[in-house]
């Protein structure tokens, strides 16, 4: 999801910045659009001459899902429907023991933690109602968005860290891995009017994240709700 989330932003920024060239519609879609996966096959690539990572089919083909999301709706309807978008916050697990494999994984800093923590994201689809519903009275700006995140996760396929000489330091395979999935509301700031271009801007990198909201949670077989998302 993420790295979908990043090919399809990136694919964003740049169509919108050939949009200022001036250039014909659909080169500017294509150039723009083909950009994000371009940027993040240049990632993938060094991440395959990593001993660490290792090249990944499935996050390759994530970045052509995330550049097709954008160019597919562009193409169609000349227009953002339906908005991928990312929300995060800093997690405290409470635990020493915890805090201390956050620390070692994501970081200790808040920007590390925001891009590093897995458990703390959310990825988001965000549906405008009006592009689908013209004739309806619904403010233009008024989303619903539906999210995807995931807790329990403090390696990479289990809650299990070794060190250099193969012996066990960190075990927690009794927390269990789970995904989560939200329904929430949310605001698509580019259908916000304004005649300065300064202000204009703002609103379309206010368009990458998810407007924190309440929301309504499916995990672990339960629904629950969730007074503020973010």
């Amino acid at each position: 999801m993420g790295h979908m989330y990043s090919a399809y932003i990136e694919s964003y920024a740049s169509m919108e910045l050939w949009r200022w060239t001036g250039i014909e519609r659909k080169k500017r879609i294509w150039y723009g659009g083909l950009s994000g996966v371009a940027y993040q096959t240049v990632i993938e690539i060094l991440d395959g001459f990593s001993a660490q990572w290792g090249w990944s089919w499935g996050d390759f083909t994530a970045n052509v899902v995330g550049s097709a999301t954008l160019i597919s709706q562009e193409l169609v309807w000349d227009d953002q429907r339906i908005r991928l978008k990312f929300s995060s916050h800093y997690n405290n697990y409470g635990d020493p023991e915890l805090n201390k494999r956050a620390d070692e994984l994501f970081g200790t800093s808040l920007p590390e933690r925001i891009l590093k923590d897995y458990n703390a994201q959310t990825y988001w689809a965000s549906v405008n109602l009006r592009s689908f519903f013209p004739a309806s009275k619904l403010p233009p700006w008024l989303a619903v968005a539906v999210g995807y995140g995931a807790e329990g996760m403090f390696g990479a396929r289990e809650n299990i860290a070794t060190d250099k000489n193969g012996v066990v330091y960190f075990d927690r395979t009794d927390i269990k891995r789970y995904r989560q999935w939200y329904l929430s509301p949310d605001i698509d700031f580019t259908k916000i009017k304004t005649k300065k271009k300064g202000v204009k801007i703002l609103l379309m990198a206010l368009s990458a994240i998810k407007f924190p909201a309440p929301s309504l949670e499916f995990s672990n077989g339960k629904f629950k709700v969730n007074a503020l998302h973010f």
